[in-house]
């Protein structure tokens, strides 16, 4: 079906994953819409999950990207907070229902009707497409302004791995200062862990299977200290040591040393999404009133929280920018952990629409 407003970007046409440029079209702005030029778009790895169907439930063509930003164009007559030029992202979400229990709690990411930037269904019945594209129509509900002390380009990816770490640190009480948080996993979403982590005056622990890591993490991300989790010896000493562990890892790991290295009544909050069930065992939850709990990104007021109060910190994730045509070699470095450690397509100057 054909909206108004046309556009143009990368899409995905089958599991193969491949993307390749693609005309497509955003409905008009409307009373309470935003539209925005697209400049800097994130590649998170649910981008990777999804051009792929790795969690089934991809509608081809796809344009991935949930987490972009841009500058804005045109306003509805009803919007009240944004003005043409203001510097805005948007996030994983795009549309709820805003009447349930989770919408009156702003939290519409947790809202059963929730519509996601990309591979959802919009309100009028055609499907959403992400910001891997020149130009973004939204509700101004969904738009996060973003502070002009933050560099747009690192800024994109706060929008996803920022709001998916921030959240449950807020959430599980392990955003005061003088805890022990432990962070598992160095990637896209752990080096963000990390600084949040810090900003709140925490004392950080990463946790990693990778002994290469340790000098990024303790020198370059400000961590605490660092445990290779497959050195039994290391994992041993430090047993019972942390208040809450934010675990970043979304491929199949054991949780039994990670529920070793909690205190009593410490909390395993997980992040990832491995494509099969996890092992949990119960008894270490018993012996130490522990909790294994899951969070998933946050709602709108909590993100634009969340990127004022890394303005204020001055916390930006560590990015490597990449021209629109080399989106596919950077799935497949992606797919190596390639990456230090998130890569930010620049759309504004290397999408073209030829």
């Amino acid at each position: 079906e054909e909206h108004p407003v046309k556009a143009f970007g990368w899409a995905a046409r089958d599991p193969s994953g491949v993307l390749s440029p693609f005309k497509f079209s955003r409905r008009a702005t409307g009373e309470k819409g935003v539209q925005f030029k697209v400049l800097y778009c994130g590649i998170c790895h649910s981008d990777l999950h999804s051009i792929k169907n790795e969690w089934g439930g991809t509608k081809y063509p796809l344009v991935p990207g949930h987490e972009f930003v841009g500058v804005v164009t045109e306003v509805g007559s009803k919007v009240q907070k944004i003005r043409i030029g203001d510097r805005v992202g948007v996030g994983c979400l795009v549309g709820a229902c805003h009447s349930c229990d989770d919408c009156a709690r702003d939290l519409e990411n947790y809202c059963p009707k929730l519509i996601g930037t990309y591979n959802s269904t919009y309100y009028d019945g055609t499907p959403t497409h992400g910001g891997y594209s020149n130009i973004m129509v939204v509700n101004e509900h969904f738009a996060v302004h973003i502070p002009d002390n933050l560099p747009l380009d690192a800024a994109a990816p706060l929008l996803c791995a920022g709001i998916t770490t921030y959240s449950p640190l807020k959430y599980f009480g392990l955003d005061k200062p003088n805890l022990n948080v432990g962070v598992v996993g160095l990637g896209g979403l752990g080096h963000v862990a990390v600084k949040f982590a810090k900003a709140f005056g925490a004392k950080v622990t990463v946790i990693s299977t990778s002994p290469n890591k340790k000098d990024e993490a303790l020198q370059h991300l400000g961590a605490d200290s660092f445990l290779v989790s497959r050195d039994q010896d290391q994992m041993q000493a430090a047993m019972g040591t942390l208040d809450g562990i934010i675990d970043t890892v979304s491929a199949v790991h054991p949780l039994l040393p990670l529920l070793g290295l909690l205190k009593s009544h410490g909390k395993l909050v997980m992040l990832g999404a491995p494509d099969r069930p996890l092992e949990l065992p119960v008894m270490p939850l018993l012996m130490g009133r522990k909790i294994v709990a899951g969070s998933c990104i946050g709602g709108m007021k909590e993100t634009q929280e969340m990127v004022d109060f890394a303005a204020k910190h001055n916390i930006t994730p560590d990015i490597e920018v990449i021209p629109m045509d080399y989106v596919n070699t950077a799935m497949e470095r992606l797919v190596k952990a390639d990456v230090r450690y998130r890569f930010v397509i620049d759309i504004g100057n290397t999408l073209k629409a030829d």
